[in-house]
């Protein structure tokens, strides 16, 4: 990263935390120079005591606000009855919350796991066994498709389906079995389709780490059809687009579509701590057996506690509609802005992003430290791409001070 044009003031606490993290923490971030000590809504809090909005929400994981007092208050009384069991043996809030979330999605079953990128693994590992077991694909021949520009993480796996050098280049050899296809291209679609060996398509409905990039209208629709047609499973991963985030439940529902793979991480724990969840009907779950798939924290009785909560509380605050509304009033907004830095403003519900358009490469990261300054954390993606992604219990009237916040930072961004 280049010499910033607007070097941030940086107090001496918050680089006392910054220098010490360098020099005992793996360097495989680029983080913003601000130290968070707390959080509350839609507000963090730096080690000085200087407010900030959170225009990312930890990718999209705090979609009910920071510390939201339901999730916490069941955190707490969890927290001090039983916590950890493996799946050496059964729980009652396992059973509980197996019942609930799918009742809450519409599937038969749930399989439990802790982070999003094992949620993606674990959700290719079922395509794969349903592929040999159900399709009838030979052993060892199975092929997953997956969008290009997908981003589900950084194992090995993950990494094998990516066409970002910083996430793959001089981690190989890669994990066979992977293709991938423009996203919202349904026309190559179609014809990777037609190799009988294929078991999964598996694509963002909306491509967040890329830039908040979103499809055609439709896309969705035919990219169920066309899994039927060809007896490929579609697999979503609505690990940063579900749970409210783009004014629906799951991104999907905005074309009524069905996965046969569903996949959730992030704010299924309302930002507190790591659960993932992959949901699928009986012809797919059940052709893995006992042994051959787990976690020894998946399904642990504290994240199926809190995951519970975390999903009353969406459905209870009817934070989809607040984000479809805010969401649209806010792109409406940016846009009448009318700034020749913004190139462009696209998104759903509260996943929005804008595309800097500046003779500086470095333009949206310095944009970044500006809004910072003025108390607006975002950070930038893919160089010249910025979310905007807060909680979802942001008030109208803070996003018109967020939006302030934006402008100005903007006239004072050189041109």
């Amino acid at each position: 990263m280049s010499e910033v044009l607007h070097p941030v003031q940086i107090s001496e606490l918050s680089q006392h935390y910054i220098t010490q993290e360098e020099k005992y923490g793996a360097h495989n971030y680029h983080p913003l120079p601000v130290v968070i000590e707390r959080a509350k809504g839609v507000f963090m809090y730096d080690v000085d005591g200087k407010q900030y909005f959170d225009f990312l929400s930890a990718y999209s994981a705090v979609n009910q606000g920071h510390c939201h007092p339901k999730i916490i208050a069941a955190l707490i009384e969890q927290a001090q009855t039983l916590t950890l069991t493996s799946r050496a043996f059964h729980n009652k809030n396992l059973s509980d919350y197996t019942k609930y979330i799918t009742a809450f999605f519409g599937y038969d079953k749930v399989l439990t796991m802790n982070t999003g990128v094992e949620a993606g693994e674990t959700a290719v590992k079922l395509a794969r066994r349903w592929g040999y077991d159900i399709k009838g694909i030979a052993d060892n021949e199975a092929v997953i498709v997956f969008a290009e520009g997908n981003f589900w993480g950084r194992t090995i796996s993950a990494i094998s389906s990516s066409q970002d050098p910083s996430s793959f280049a001089r981690f190989g050899p890669y994990t066979p079995g992977f293709l991938s296809v423009p996203y919202n291209n349904i026309a190559s679609l179609e014809a990777i389709f037609q190799n009988k060996n294929i078991a999964a398509f598996m694509f963002e409905p909306i491509q967040g780490e890329a830039g908040v990039v979103v499809p055609d209208e439709g896309y969705l629709t035919k990219v169920r059809n066309l899994c039927t047609k060809y007896n490929v499973l579609m697999i979503a991963d609505e690990i940063q687009t579900g749970l409210a985030r783009t004014g629906k439940m799951l991104a999907c529902d905005h074309e009524n579509v069905k996965p046969d793979i569903l996949v959730l991480g992030k704010a299924l724990s309302g930002g507190t701590i790591p659960v993932s969840a992959v949901l699928c009907n009986d012809d797919i779950m059940l052709n893995i057996k006992p042994g051959e798939h787990g976690s020894t924290y998946g399904g642990n009785p504290l994240a199926c506690k809190v995951a519970t909560v975390a999903l009353e509380v969406l459905r209870n605050e009817n934070l989809s509609d607040h984000a479809e509304t805010l969401g649209e009033y806010f792109r409406k907004s940016l846009r009448e802005l009318n700034h020749p830095t913004i190139q462009l403003v696209r998104g759903k519900g509260l996943l929005n992003a804008i595309v800097i358009h500046h003779a500086n490469p470095e333009a949206a990261w310095e944009l970044c430290l500006l809004m910072m300054g003025k108390g607006l954390l975002a950070k930038p993606t893919h160089g010249d791409k910025i979310r905007f992604a807060p909680p979802l219990t942001i008030t109208k009237e803070q996003i018109d001070e967020c939006l302030v916040i934006i402008k100005e930072s903007l006239e004072e961004l050189p041109a």
